[in-house]
């Protein structure tokens, strides 16, 4: 009876919502697309040029007719999630065509344009150094814009509408990060762009070229790893330019909105944050492990094991994937390791991947109150706080819920790679590292991947992006056939 009941109060999303804000989107995108089409005409490569210019036509062929629909009235969750996932899965499929202008095929051009809209960092090309520099601007870019999310930038520019602002804002930026209007997005966005300034602007003082800072700084906000040098951060020329480009990893992995709030509130609003201080403790406590278990391996001294580890720990634990020695070469030790850190990511709200601090704060919470019970009367109630605040039941089923979710997409993943022979440490390494949207590669991406599993990585990039239940709605048959609500 009680099932009949939610049958009753289900509806399907609407196809008509759907596509209206597919095209706002796709007028942000194409909006964004002048930025790498201006790029490649200032470096004269007009191959590069013609294609995006063929991608902001379509996309604005596409958007404008949508856009003008009439707004609902409510937009429902299904709705605004099937939005979300559509977004990024429809934007590196329009982008993998200016991708192959610089010579990759279509499968490598489609897992460079995923890895970047989803700020994963993964690459399958041995070299990008004599790639064009629009090419390598726009993987900067890619990972810059997906980073915050294409729908936040939608909401915070074009969007007129409050209930729609709220539903489709949450979901990609990370969960509940922003719970207001256009008004609070564009300070998150206002956050975003001037810690992006502020970072290209160090890169320069310390001697990197401009158009290398300007990709570092992008990426490196973003948490998205891309580098327009084969030697990633070893290439910047110096300890301290690598050093700066691994602390914008640091910088993005913390929640946005927490630093408009320290600036309008002052600095306890960030330091007093359990997952800031968890975030710090975090990289500090893998550094320092990593640098240990560098010391173990020939070829390291002890300064040098511990530069790399705390950088490789940085870079790790904050999903941002910037790295300064080749990962193929470590120890199964420093592998493990790695993938402890790029499984728990960074704070909710932040441009960081991973399963998030919070909900590993909120499991390890419960594991302590589960010890806790057994000491105490059978009818004695127990809530759950967690750093002076209570935490919901819906938020801790929420928080087991994803963890196992990830672990799962992991599992399943992983068999695919040892279906196909991959060394079962380099594969689940591969694996995390493109669920966790690191980008950090022990060697199994690379062009000659089998098709099959560049698809399997680029899905596990976008699940990890939109953080898989917005890709399982989006999927579910229920989502799109049923009884719909009436369009008002």
């Amino acid at each position: 009876m009680r099932e009949e009941r939610l049958s009753s109060l289900r509806h399907a999303a609407r196809g008509r919502v759907v596509l209206k804000y597919l095209g706002q989107l796709a007028l942000m995108l194409a909006l964004l697309t002048v930025v790498p089409l201006a790029v490649a005409l200032i470096y004269a490569e007009h191959g590069m040029a013609w294609r995006y210019g063929a991608v902001l036509a379509l996309l604005l062929a596409f958007g404008a007719p949508l856009a003008r629909w009439p707004a609902p009235d409510r937009i429902q969750a299904n709705e605004a999630l099937a939005v979300t996932t559509l977004a990024f899965v429809l934007a590196p499929a329009l982008m993998s065509l200016p991708m192959a202008g610089a010579g990759l095929s279509w499968t490598d051009a489609l897992f460079e344009a995923v890895s970047g809209v989803t700020t994963t960092g993964l690459t399958t090309l041995a070299s990008v150094e004599d790639k064009p520099h629009a090419f390598l601007f726009a993987r900067a870019w890619m990972q810059w814009y997906g980073g915050l999310g294409i729908a936040v930038l939608c909401v915070a520019l074009l969007m007129g509408h409050a209930d729609a602002a709220r539903r489709l804002l949450e979901p990609v930026a990370g969960e509940g990060m922003v719970t207001a209007t256009r008004i609070h997005a564009r300070r998150v966005l206002a956050v975003y762009a001037g810690l992006t300034v502020l970072g290209a602007g160090a890169l320069l003082a310390l001697g990197v070229a401009p158009f290398h800072a300007l990709t570092h700084a992008l990426a490196g906000v973003s948490t998205g790893g891309f580098s327009s040098l084969d030697a990633g951060l070893g290439g910047l020329g110096s300890l301290p330019a690598a050093a700066a480009a691994g602390l914008l990893g640091l910088v993005g992995a913390v929640s946005l909105p927490a630093y408009y709030y320290a600036v309008r509130q002052g600095p306890r609003e960030l330091t007093g944050d359990a997952e800031f201080r968890a975030l710090l403790l975090f990289v500090a406590a893998l550094g320092g492990l990593l640098a240990l278990a560098l010391m173990r391996q020939p070829g390291y001294a002890a300064a040098e094991a511990v530069s790399q580890g705390l950088l490789l720990g940085l870079s790790a634990q904050t999903t941002t994937g910037f790295s300064t020695l080749d990962v193929q070469g470590l120890d199964g030790l420093t592998k493990g390791l790695l993938m402890a850190g790029m499984f728990t990511g960074g704070s909710v709200g932040s441009t960081a991947g991973g399963v998030k601090l919070l909900n590993l704060l909120i499991l390890l919470r419960l594991l302590q109150l589960s010890i806790q019970r057994t000491a105490l009367p059978g009818h004695a109630v127990v809530e759950m706080h967690l750093a002076g605040r209570r935490v919901s039941d819906d938020l801790i089923a929420r928080a087991l819920l994803l963890i196992a979710l990830f672990g799962a997409l992991i599992g399943l993943s992983w068999l695919a790679f040892l279906a196909y022979g991959y060394d079962p440490l380099d594969a689940l390494f591969e694996v995390v590292s493109a669920a966790g949207t690191v980008g950090l590669s022990s060697g199994v991406s690379r062009s000659g991947l089998p098709d099959f599993l560049k698809l399997v990585l680029c899905i596990d990039m976008i699940a990890g992006r939109v953080e898989i239940i917005a890709l399982l709605v989006t999927c579910h048959p229920g989502t799109w056939w049923g009884r719909k609500a009436a369009l008002r």
